[in-house]
């Protein structure tokens, strides 16, 4: 893989030019002299992600164009297509070159469907052939084992015929609507010969256009410095980023992550976007700064230990390669960070009794899994500050496989760490990101009755402040108050479904969370 640009080529082409004929209508080398005779082979690479439009966003696209068509727009641009030249040997040992598409695979695959299902239901006299067209783009790009994508170019590919099949009783209309597809639909093209420059271009290009999820952005930064590994590591590490439920990462980056990095400073969480994307940039290789050379030896020493036969051999666990606050290593480091923090989320928010390592069939996580609690913004935010609260813990304590002691003070943990997060629910009729950040930092002061707000301090400070487990359990157990019931909303207060009577007594069910309060002696004055 080339290491600097020697070339960078800009320009357009037709559609029929690229996707039937295999190369560029016009293009400016900036560098050299272009070789006209070069085939275009366009290639899908392992980092980009699935095939994701949707029939709406297909049928869209023919409806633009259809709309240029009639008003007799000589050009019709339909976007930008960003290629990565690699060169490559074939298997007579000859070079050749492929061009990865960086930027615009979504738009390129709904073309190539569209031009299939325009050969498939008319006859398309002329120079273009059916036959060229398979052998040339469709099946090399379209063919794939990833079920999203095989399930989104099938669903799109009847949904185009569908669209289409309204030219069936005016085979002369179809002819100058294809043509036009051909011949007047043209995009953008910029190619490099290098990756790095390639994604520049594609963070550039969505900063204008429409907004990219910010592990998107980070998933491109960070894929930029890895230009020093073999195209084969950089796709199989960035699959697994891309096997990771998206939306799930997308949650766990903007409301776990983030938010965490900066409660732990003391500062107050606003949005993650482009202007915050530093807290994940982390140290990069050309860092030699004296703590960045100590936080990448300690990722490379724990690296080369766990890639050994040293834990075999002796004993020893693996050596833990992530702090969640400490800096992050930039490039393969990354995506390795992200699954692993993808992973323990994932076995905390799990609450099955045989699944996973660190939560299992506990008590105060059942209740808290009720629907009741999983709906509002109030209930959400809660589940949330605890979950933080643990992943925390866990990152700090933890060992991969936990031993039973482990997971005795990892119980322990969870209870003051529920009692801690839970009182802000108790306390407040409403909760929203303000009031949830002020009860984290400290700054609550009555809520809406009138009532002075009691373990209104921010855990996470405590928790990496602490060296060990039992320091911090002691800690916690100084900061934490009971509340009394007097200081409860009334959203709070349990209903009569939540209460029994046995032998002339009311007591409180596990139905409701202010049952752990009572059980662990955390509420006063309650008749219950």
């Amino acid at each position: 893989m080339a290491e600097t640009s020697n070339h960078l080529i800009l320009g357009y082409t037709k559609i029929a030019d690229l996707f039937i004929n295999s190369k560029l209508t016009k293009m400016k080398d900036c560098n050299n002299t272009i070789e006209e005779s070069k085939p275009i082979r366009l290639k899908i690479p392992g980092y980009q992600r699935p095939y994701k439009w949707s029939t709406k966003n297909a049928c869209q696209l023919v409806d633009d164009i259809e709309e240029a068509f009639k008003s007799n727009k000589e050009i019709y641009r339909v976007g930008t297509l960003i290629l990565h030249e690699e060169k490559i040997k074939n298997d007579s040992n000859q070079s050749g070159f492929v061009y990865n598409i960086v930027d615009g695979q979504q738009r390129t695959i709904t073309f190539l469907l569209l031009l299939k299902c325009c050969f498939t239901l008319f006859e398309t006299s002329g120079e273009y052939s059916e036959k060229d067209f398979n052998d040339n783009t469709f099946s090399k790009l379209v063919l794939t084992t990833n079920q999203d994508t095989i399930r989104n170019v099938t669903r799109n590919y009847r949904a185009l015929m569908r669209r289409i099949d309204r030219y069936k009783d005016n085979k002369s209309e179809f002819k100058k609507f294809f043509e036009y597809i051909c011949n007047n639909c043209q995009l953008i093209i910029v190619i490099t010969d290098n990756l790095s420059e390639a994604f520049q271009f594609f963070d550039s290009q969505n900063a204008r256009g429409k907004e990219l999820y910010p592990h998107d952005l980070l998933k491109a930064y960070h894929l930029r410095e890895m230009n020093n590994l073999e195209s084969s590591e950089i796709e199989k590490t960035v699959k697994i980023w891309e096997d990771l439920d998206q939306k799930f990462l997308s949650v766990i980056f903007s409301d776990y992550l983030y938010r965490l990095k900066e409660w732990i400073n003391d500062s107050k969480a606003t949005k993650l976007n482009e202007q915050n994307l530093y807290l994940f940039k982390g140290i990069s290789s050309a860092d030699i700064f004296p703590y960045a050379q100590f936080y990448k030896g300690a990722y490379s020493y724990a690296n080369d230990v766990n890639y050994s036969s040293l834990p075999f051999v002796t004993g020893i666990k693996n050596l833990c390669r992530f702090q969640l606050n400490t800096p992050i290593i930039a490039g393969k480091p990354f995506f390795e960070y992200t699954k692993h923090y993808f992973d323990i989320l994932l076995d905390i928010q799990d609450n099955s009794k045989y699944e996973g390592y660190f939560i299992n069939d506990n008590e105060i996580v059942a209740t808290l899994e009720s629907q009741k609690y999983k709906t509002g913004t109030g209930n959400k935010l809660t589940r949330l500050m605890l979950d933080v609260a643990i992943l925390l813990y866990v990152d700090r304590f933890c060992p991969e496989k936990p031993e039973p002691s482990d997971l005795f003070l990892l119980d322990r943990f969870v209870e003051l760490a529920f009692i801690w997060a839970y009182s802000m629910r108790a306390q407040y009729h409403n909760v929203g990101l303000v009031v949830a950040q002020n009860y984290i930092l400290g700054i609550s002061e009555k809520n809406n009755r009138n009532k002075k707000i009691v373990n209104s301090f921010n855990i996470y400070k405590e928790i990496v402040a602490s060296e060990t487990p039992n320091r911090l359990l002691a800690k916690l157990l100084g900061l934490l108050q009971s509340i009394n019931v007097s200081g409860l909303a009334n959203n709070a207060k349990p209903k009569k479904e939540d209460l029994k009577e046995e032998n002339g007594k009311k007591s409180i069910t596990k139905d409701h969370y202010l049952f752990f309060f009572k059980n662990l002696n955390f509420i006063e004055g309650a008749e219950w």
